[in-house]
């Protein structure tokens, strides 16, 4: 049985995985907001990405590779299957969308709320044990059942929290503090799963292939900045709802455009216009044949 640290850096790893599941929880209850206020299916699908990308991409899975990036055992070095790294993002993103769409469809009943809840929280389980099973190392991991389904129930809890949190806060205080809320529960979540793996080292050495952290921190790294600022750039760039109720009292406010006025005729005091055809074009000269002496 290896020994295994979860802590190599200390709570440098930690503190930045919390700050980071927070600052998606952010973003994504933000996003999310937008979805009941949308006035098209379009809109709300775009805000349902969005609040899925940053809930799923940032809050849980990139919290989860900043916290294993503390995890050593010692004896072997640890490489990483890129396939199934990218499959565990993806895993984490659409059930999060999944559970978005069930909770944000219709009105929000209890039944929803389940429903959504556990399939993102499975979502959410799968992801992690995903991640945990990309790793290479010259051993074979183990797990302890009871804490697996310990760290598979508080994934469906705070899966279902998430949501319901999603779905109902507004102000700018309420939502700072559920993500201080979801935080807990995704670190929670990730590290009572981490605390149910053992390794068992091989006998026999051989080489480790796969890509190690150094070479997926960059590109990792570059991915979640680049969409924490494009999820920013999109929820500046919206009309908030007091921007449309602006620009609806704005619109009431406008007074119709004036008709255009019709030309008017030349004042003609002495009534000579009604007289003489000498000035109406295509008139004739008058000539004294057409009126003949008597």
């Amino acid at each position: 049985m290896a020994e295994i640290n979860h802590f190599e850096y200390g709570w440098i790893t930690p503190a930045l995985s919390y700050a980071l599941s927070v600052l998606g929880s952010i973003l994504g209850l933000v996003c999310a907001g937008r979805i009941r206020t949308a006035r098209t299916a379009g809109q709300r699908a775009w805000w349902g990405l969005l609040a899925a990308w940053a809930l799923g991409g940032t809050a849980i899975w990139a919290m989860h590779f900043m916290a294993m990036l503390g995890f050593a055992v010692d004896g072997t070095r640890i490489r990483y299957d890129v396939p199934l790294t990218a499959a565990s993002t993806a895993i984490a993103v659409v059930a999060v969308a999944i559970g978005l769409a069930i909770v944000g469809t219709g009105r929000l009943n209890p039944a929803r709320l389940i429903a959504g809840g556990i399939f993102t929280g499975a979502g959410v389980a799968a992801m992690h044990y995903t991640g945990m099973a990309a790793m290479r190392l010259n051993g074979d991991l183990g797990y302890d059942t009871t804490r697996v389904v310990l760290s598979v129930v508080i994934a469906v809890v705070a899966a279902t929290v998430a949501l319901w949190l999603a779905m109902t806060v507004r102000r700018a205080v309420a939502i700072f503090c559920s993500a201080l809320v979801m935080g807990v529960a995704v670190n929670g979540m990730h590290f009572t799963g981490m605390s149910a793996v053992s390794v068992h080292q091989h006998e026999t050495r051989g080489a480790v292939t796969g890509a190690s952290v150094g070479a997926l921190l960059v590109p990792i790294v570059l991915a979640v900045i680049f969409g924490v600022v494009g999820l920013l750039y999109a929820l500046l760039a919206a009309p908030t709802d007091d921007d449309r109720a602006a620009a609806a009292y704005l619109d009431a406010r406008r007074l119709p455009e004036a008709a255009p006025a019709a030309p008017t005729a030349a004042p003609d005091p002495v009534g000579l216009r009604a007289r003489s055809t000498l000035g109406q074009p295509g008139t004739p000269f008058p000539s004294r044949r057409d009126n003949p002496p008597r």
